[in-house]
């Protein structure tokens, strides 16, 4: 598949990722390690990596073993509990979640995750088995997401999202990302296993970074509509034009792909959390006046 195809497929599942999540209860063990200071995670989990990587270029093996291992059980959590389901109704939009009791409610959500995993490794290197494999890896980042907003206020999240933008950007500009990014593309576990660490689609790459704070802001949003004031199906509204500005924005950004090698693709996503945010301080400006 050729390049500018693949690269505007990624830049779309970035998108998806923002209008998948939907709100969830907040458990009990969570509520207990909430701290603003998780919210360091995401900036972070650049740093951390391509430090450990630069330090010790095994290290990006042990990454791939570890998303091996992660990434399978939490993407079928998403599956059985964050991902929308039914669609914008009457005057409200109802959040359908499975139920914890009853092991059977699991089965599908289990079935799916293992079906894409068998997928991404007999066929690693067809579009279907990267799509497999881009599917995994994306709803586990929603699972993940979904933890980091349940511990830390919105406000500093935001924060956080913004931070990892530009690291990201940083990085890239002072081409620190190319080596490390290089190395973790080529680890593979043994036997074929897929490689969960990293997205192949294509003739594109990109790395599970670039998904998970697509899918954390897809959570931030989807948890926003959970305060009694809120306004659900404006709520949910919101979460869709950030779908939709990240789509945008993500295609505008790619078009610099004729000029450079590499882009941080975690700008468009905090720019569109910035115009949401934009546009709920005029919505509430509006409401006073």
């Amino acid at each position: 598949m050729p390049f500018a195809i693949s690269i505007v497929i990624l830049g779309l599942i970035q998108a998806a990722l923002v209008a998948l999540p939907v709100q969830h209860r907040t458990p009990t063990w969570i509520k207990r390690l909430s701290s603003p200071w998780w919210a360091v995670i995401p900036a972070l989990s650049i740093v951390v990596v391509l430090g450990a990587i630069e330090a010790s270029p095994s290290s990006a093996d042990a990454l791939t073993y570890i998303a091996l291992v992660a990434v399978p059980p939490l993407a079928a959590y998403a599956l059985g509990a964050l991902i929308r389901r039914d669609r914008l109704e009457a005057h409200y939009l109802r959040l359908q979640t499975v139920s914890w009791g009853g092991g059977s409610d699991w089965l599908a959500p289990i079935a799916v995750a293992a079906a894409l995993f068998t997928l991404a490794w007999v066929s690693p290197h067809s579009l279907a088995g990267e799509a497999a494999a881009t599917a995994l890896s994306g709803l586990a980042c929603v699972t993940l997401g979904w933890l980091l907003v349940c511990a830390v206020p919105a406000r500093w999240l935001r924060l956080g999202v913004y931070a990892m933008a530009v690291i990201d950007a940083i990085y890239v500009t002072a081409d620190l990302l190319q080596e490390p990014n290089a190395v973790l593309s080529a680890a593979a576990p043994a036997a074929g296993l897929p490689q969960l660490q990293v997205v192949h689609f294509g003739s594109a790459v990109m790395g599970f970074g670039d998904l998970f704070v697509a899918a954390l802001v897809g959570c931030l949003l989807a948890a926003e509509d959970a305060g009694p004031a809120r306004d659900r199906a404006g709520e949910a509204n919101l979460q869709a034009l950030a779908a939709v500005l990240v789509a945008i924005l993500a295609l505008t950004f790619d078009l610099l792909f004729f000029a450079v090698h590499e882009l941080p693709a975690t700008v468009p996503v905090a720019l569109a959390l910035a115009l949401i945010q934009w546009h709920k301080r005029l919505a509430a400006e509006r409401a006073l006046a």
